[in-house]
């Protein structure tokens, strides 16, 4: 056996013995005697070994050639070019590739484009080589060779709409028809180039999951033009990773129309009485009280919002925060509701919270029946704010504080609304209640209302205080705390 048989029998990948003496042969004639055909053959297997990539997940922007086995899910249309300096216009056809692991876009370029558009044909399976890069939307490999291998089997879905069970990471030109679940507003940010960019999201659901969808420039408005419960199709998405978790993104080059089509979202939730802090989850049920929404200041100067709902299942209820735009969402006591993806922490007084974030995402579920289940809500409860944060950003309970010009409201057993009186501006008053944030400023909640406390003194989450001052701006600023 030849040092080049012995080293090609030690190497795991799929290069003939043939293909590799000529690779041998031609690094020794490169290296210019440097190297023996040994030498050359480790040098030629290293090289091999760095190219091959266990899956399409592997295949990474910085490496100089990748090798991989796909299947071809789309094939994109025949586009011209002029190329500088040549009279002959250059040609490429853009393939859609996955395996289990993933998808790719493969750039097929010059006599391998007009091969394509002859050739190939979808759910066909390909041995890849190329260069990989990054972009438009994720990593796309320029390919330098391919070939067709009918000995592989790849478990692909070959579909001209996608369900959200079937996205995987880098796949694009991606049709999806499914219900709108929850939208957020438009939000405006600046690029690099100093041009102003425009961002929204909504969520949608279909038979088999929901997923993220992310709005830019050009369709983000669509976010505030559609209604929950409306049956729409992503038109050439792609699909991006954010924290771990799939993103379905529409840019320019794609739409979200509305359809006339049935698609059924069916939720799965957890029950109430099994969740346990830290657990992102999905639960649903009647909400049972809905307390008024409340603004606070940030520490960086900001205003943020929230507002606190309780909602029942048959195995228990919880108080779940509404966070930022989702504070605007008209639900009230009887409406029956799915949250998805809700963070649960420690609340007050040991109790279980929940808090809904930009991540979840509320879906009033039936709203005729919600209705006529209003009438057995009379178990309604009034709640303060919250005592944990979603992200960190927002205090524990917001800011706290009462509108001198806005009376608060609570519930009673019977559920019966009445205004409280509150103290004038300027006039000297005494508040007694739990602390349920212990910073600056104080917030202490009576059980029916909050109040925000100007204080230096230092008192402890749960501990029960009366403060004396004065009432300015809707806040009592203390002179005594007791």
């Amino acid at each position: 056996m030849s040092d080049i048989e012995g080293v090609y029998e030690d190497l795991e990948a799929d290069v003939s013995l043939e293909e590799f003496r000529e690779a041998v042969e031609d690094k020794v004639e490169q290296m210019g005697g440097l190297a023996d055909e040994e030498t050359a053959a480790m040098l030629i297997a290293h090289e091999v070994g760095e190219s091959e990539v266990g899956g399409v997940a592997d295949i990474e922007p910085g490496m100089e050639e990748a090798k991989f086995v796909a299947k071809v899910t789309s094939i994109g249309e025949l586009r011209t070019f002029e190329r500088d300096g040549e009279d002959e216009d250059g040609r490429v056809v853009n393939v859609e590739v996955a395996d289990e692991t993933g998808a790719v876009r493969a750039s097929l370029w010059d006599d391998h484009a007009e091969a394509a558009i002859e050739q190939l044909e979808e759910g066909q399976v390909l041995r890849i080589k190329g260069r990989p890069k990054e972009g438009f939307s994720g990593v796309e490999v320029s390919v330098d060779d391919l070939e067709p291998d009918d000995d592989t089997e790849i478990d692909v879905q070959v579909s001209d709409v996608h369900t959200v069970e079937s996205l995987s990471l880098g796949i694009s030109n991606v049709n999806l028809v499914g219900k709108v679940l929850d939208t957020d507003s438009v939000r405006t940010f600046d690029r690099d180039d100093g041009s102003e960019g425009k961002v929204s999201n909504l969520t949608l659901g279909d038979e088999t999951g929901r997923i993220r969808v992310t709005l830019w420039d050009e369709q983000a408005d669509r976010a505030t033009e559609l209604e929950a419960d409306a049956t729409v199709e992503v038109v050439d998405g792609y699909v991006r990773e954010r924290d771990g978790t799939l993103e379905l993104h529409v840019g320019n080059r794609g739409a979200l129309e509305e359809v006339d089509a049935d698609v059924e979202y069916v939720p799965e939730s957890t029950p109430i009485e099994s969740l346990e802090i830290d657990d992102v989850v999905d639960i649903a049920g009647v909400v049972r009280s809905a307390d008024p929404k409340r603004t606070f200041d940030r520490d960086d100067g900001s205003e943020g919002q929230v507002r606190n709902i309780r909602v029942q299942d048959a195995t228990g209820d919880i108080r779940v925060a509404l966070w930022g735009d989702k504070a605007d969402r008209d639900i009230g006591p009887g409406d029956e509701v799915a949250l998805a993806d809700v963070e649960i922490q420690d609340g007050w007084q040991d109790d279980l919270e929940a808090s809904a974030g930009w991540r979840s995402t509320i879906t009033v579920l039936d709203s005729e029946e919600s209705e006529s289940e209003s009438a057995d809500s009379s178990d309604t409860e009034s709640a303060g704010l919250s005592s944990f944060a979603e992200g960190g950003e927002e205090s524990a309970a917001g800011d706290g504080t009462t509108n001198a010009d806005e009376p608060e409201t609570s519930e009673g057993a019977s559920g019966d609304e009445s205004a409280l009186a509150e103290p004038d501006e300027g006039a000297e008053t005494e508040f007694t209640g739990v602390v349920v944030q212990a910073g600056s400023p104080v917030v202490l909640d009576d059980g029916d209302t909050t109040m925000s406390v100007e204080t230096s003194a230092d008192v402890g989450l749960g501990e029960e205080v009366t403060a004396r001052g004065v009432i300015r701006d809707g806040r009592l600023e203390a002179n005594d705390v007791f």
